[in-house]
C-alpha cells in the first residue's frame, strides 16, 4: 500500500493546480475523461465494454441495497471528487455520495464508498513519482475522511480488492471467484463477487 504522505507532492513550477484543472475541465467536451495526476492533467484511455458493464452492475447493486437501508446515499458513476489535496483530481468509477445534489452539479466533497476498475490508464507512474495511478488512487481515497469503503475491481478475471474502515484502522482482504462473498455492513450491501460481473464475458449469459 503506498503511504499517503508519498504521493502528496509539493506544488512545482509547470504543474496544475487544482482549481487551474477545474477551469480547464469546464472547456472540454463532456465524453473527454481528465484527471489530474500529481499536478498534471492526463486524459485517460476510453474504458472498455467489460468496464462500463461492471460499473453500472455494482452501480445498481449499490443503489439496490442503499433503497432498502439508507435512502439518503446513491452510487453514481464517475463524479469528480473534491480530495485535500490540490495536487490530485481523481474520477472514481463508481461512488456512493449524498443523494442530495443539485442540477447541474459535476463535484462531490463527500464519498462513502469509492471504487475503481482497473484500465490501462490506471498502470502510468504518476508524474515525479515511481507509484501507480491506482495505487495512489487507493491511498488518496482510504485518507478521504468520509469513505468507508474502497474497492479495486479487476476486469481481466473475477478479483476485487477491499478495504474496510474500522474503529481499528482500515482492513483488507482479496475476494477472488464468483461465489465469494462481497459484504459492506455499513451501506447494506451483501452480495456475490460474481454479480459484479454478469453479462460479461467473464459470466456470459446462457443461451
Amino acid at each position: 500500500m503506498v503511504p499517503i504522505d508519498a504521493v502528496i507532492a509539493d506544488d512545482r513550477a509547470g504543474r496544475m493546480s487544482g482549481a487551474e484543472f477545474r477551469a480547464f475541465q469546464d472547456k472540454r467536451p463532456d465524453h473527454e475523461r481528465w484527471e489530474l495526476l500529481g499536478g498534471v492533467a492526463m486524459m485517460m484511455t476510453p474504458p472498455t465494454l467489460v468496464h462500463n458493464q461492471i460499473a453500472s452492475n455494482l452501480q445498481q447493486l449499490l443503489n439496490d441495497a442503499l433503497e432498502r437501508h439508507d435512502p439518503s446515499l446513491l452510487a453514481a458513476q464517475r463524479p469528480g471528487l473534491e480530495l485535500a489535496s490540490g495536487d490530485y483530481k481523481p474520477e472514481p468509477d463508481v461512488a456512493v455520495i449524498d443523494a442530495d445534489f443539485d442540477l447541474g452539479q459535476r463535484f462531490v466533497e463527500k464519498a462513502y464508498l469509492l471504487a475503481e476498475i482497473i484500465s490501462a490508464s490506471d498502470d502510468i507512474a504518476v508524474p515525479g513519482t515511481t507509484h501507480r495511478w491506482i495505487d495512489v488512487k487507493r491511498a488518496l481515497y482510504r485518507a478521504h475522511p468520509y469513505c468507508q469503503a474502497v474497492l479495486i475491481i479487476s476486469q481481466d478475471r473475477v478479483k476485487v480488492d477491499l478495504d474496510l474502515k474500522t474503529e481499528s484502522g482500515w482492513v483488507s482482504s482479496v475476494l477472488e471467484g464468483p461465489s465469494t462473498e462481497l459484504s459492506i455492513a455499513t451501506l447494506g450491501l451483501r452480495s456475490l463477487v460474481g454479480a459484479l460481473y454478469a453479462r460479461t464475458p467473464l459470466a456470459p449469459r446462457r443461451t
